[in-house]
């Protein structure tokens, strides 16, 4: 995700953030014994978390502020999710990749620290 900041594709960066995400968050799931089915998406996946893990909090906090700038899995890639002609590509002009990227290493340096210690 850091190499496409500032290449006008924000869409890739919230794209890599949200595959990274997904992956952390899977791993700290699997770390407590818990089967994935991906129902909920990562939201659900940082509630259930934060819930059971104490020094997990602040995580759904993070996670939703990263959804709000519009990391997703689907919107960031195929046009049928924006409103045409718009495309993935244009639709995240104003995404401060920077901060974007910024936050989810915050996210994803507590989930590796977390699964570190189980």
């Amino acid at each position: 995700a850091h190499n496409d900041i500032r290449h006008g594709c924000p869409n890739w960066v919230l794209f890599k953030v949200h595959q990274a995400l997904e992956k952390a968050l899977v791993a700290a799931a699997l770390c407590r014994g818990e089967a994935f089915g991906g129902h909920g998406g990562l939201m659900a996946v940082a509630r259930r978390l934060e819930a059971e893990e104490p020094e997990l909090r602040g995580l759904v906090l993070d996670v939703q502020w990263l959804c709000d700038c519009g990391m997703d899995g689907k919107a960031t890639q195929y046009p049928s999710y924006h409103p045409f002609p718009v495309t993935p590509s244009e639709a995240f002009h104003s995404v401060d990749e920077e901060e974007v990227l910024k936050q989810a290493q915050k996210v994803l340096v507590t989930l590796k620290d977390h699964v570190g210690r189980k």
